[in-house]
């Protein structure tokens, strides 16, 4: 089950009312928690602008012959 939730101020999970409704009876659950950083957007812009430090780092005045190709 993957789902979306909101992590209380009380720390408690909340989750849709669905996935409740899936879960009733069972006694055992797995957990993972993943958590946004970032809003959404802001991580992809980061990853770009580090993609193309990354990127240009390697670059050499030599390789500058196949900016005119």
């Amino acid at each position: 089950m993957n789902l979306r939730g909101e992590a209380m101020a009380d720390g408690q999970l909340k989750l849709p009312e669905s996935a409740l409704a899936q879960l009733a009876g069972h006694h055992a659950v797995r957990v993972i928690v993943l958590v946004q950083d970032s809003p959404e957007g802001e991580e992809e812009a980061e990853w770009n602008a580090m993609a193309t430090e990354q990127f240009l780092v390697g670059y050499s005045e030599a390789d500058a012959i196949y900016d005119t190709l």
